[in-house]
């Protein structure tokens, strides 16, 4: 996986800096999931319900972070 990107901005807050980085971390996640589902190492049902976990995981994160 690669490194996160750099945040900057007028807005710019440490918990944004970390919502970004945990939505970059979904992404990269997903991916994986999507190549191993895509090579049959995973059945569609067990991807989508880990795609599924990770999206709550993602919105409880955006709802600490960003009040």
């Amino acid at each position: 996986m690669e490194g996160f990107s750099s945040f900057r901005g007028d807005n710019w807050s440490p918990q944004r800096l970390m919502f970004h980085q945990n939505l970059e971390q979904f992404a990269d996640r997903v991916g994986l999931i999507v190549g191993l589902q895509a090579n049959g190492k995973i059945d569609q049902d067990a991807a989508f319900d880990e795609i599924k976990s990770l999206w709550a995981e993602l919105k409880g994160s955006k709802k600490d972070l960003l009040k």
